[in-house]
């Protein structure tokens, strides 16, 4: 290993801890309010500590497991939907000059560009209509507006740098078209696939706004019951549900840390759409 390498390895760990610092600074007063029992202004540490707060979490009357596990299936349904939609979606963008093409991106962004209320209040219309709303479905469909922007312009990014002829000296080879893709495309996209599936993850994982319309209060999702808690002024009880709201994100993120910094990273693939 050359010292060029070491130092990029170095590089990439100290980024990568740092990042990992800044992410995890802001848990430690909510680590210590979570066990805290009595903590008085002016004391710098609570002045007594208790389990009350993560036994009432973990409890079957808090609710915690179901708004977890409801928030567990919608994200990973929602982003494994992405994926599907935007990679032929990227690939289009991406690689191909088309007549409208400006017209479509601007449809891509419009998501992000309306308020988000306006959007869900429409929605929430038509979703009362065809019977999707207070639906799991439909929190997962709504969950899809904000996301598709991101997820396809991030591989429409990938693409762009995308050369097709490695897929064509497949099938020259008599690779069908599933083997090229699963042994050719799949790995030259998938940096760009975890980035893409990051974003929508976390997206997903934390609307509140579009849940709590679409799904009515009958869906219930780990933000649905973080704000309810915080508004009941529990602070130790909303600290130790804010730490279980956060965990995810934070595996997540350290899982396709890699695909975000260094050799592998999915942005040294952007190019332009």
């Amino acid at each position: 290993m050359t010292n060029q390498t070491r130092l990029t390895h170095l590089l990439r760990w100290l980024a990568l801890s740092a990042l990992l610092f800044w992410l995890l600074l802001p848990l430690i007063p909510l680590l210590i309010w979570s066990f805290a029992f009595r903590w008085p202004f002016p004391l710098l540490l609570p002045e007594s500590w208790s389990l009350r707060a993560w036994q009432i979490a973990f409890s079957a009357r808090s609710g915690m497991l179901a708004a977890l596990w409801n928030s567990l299936v919608i994200a990973v349904a929602v982003t494994l939907v992405s994926m599907l939609v935007s990679i032929p979606a990227g690939r289009a963008m991406g690689m191909h000059r088309f007549r409208g093409k400006r017209v479509v991106e601007f449809l891509l962004l419009a998501p992000t560009i309306v308020p988000p209320l306006a959007v869900v209040l429409g929605i929430h219309v038509l979703f009362i209509r065809y019977g999707l709303a207070d639906t799991r479905l439909g929190v997962m469909l709504v969950h899809l507006s904000p996301i598709m922007p991101y997820a396809v312009l991030v591989m429409a990014g990938v693409f762009a740098n995308y050369n097709p002829e490695y897929e064509e000296q497949a099938r020259s080879l008599g690779a069908g078209p599933l083997r090229t893709f699963w042994y050719v495309t799949l790995p030259a996209i998938f940096p760009g696939m975890m980035v893409a599936g990051l974003f929508a993850f976390l997206i997903s994982w934390s609307q509140y706004i579009t849940t709590l319309l679409i799904g009515g209060g009958f869906i219930k999702t780990l933000p649905i019951l973080l704000f309810a808690v915080a508004g009941a002024n529990d602070t130790a009880l909303t600290a130790a549900i804010s730490i279980i709201f956060v965990i995810p994100a934070l595996l997540l993120l350290l899982l396709t840390a890699r695909y975000l910094t260094g050799e592998d990273a999915a942005a040294g693939g952007f190019g332009r759409v």
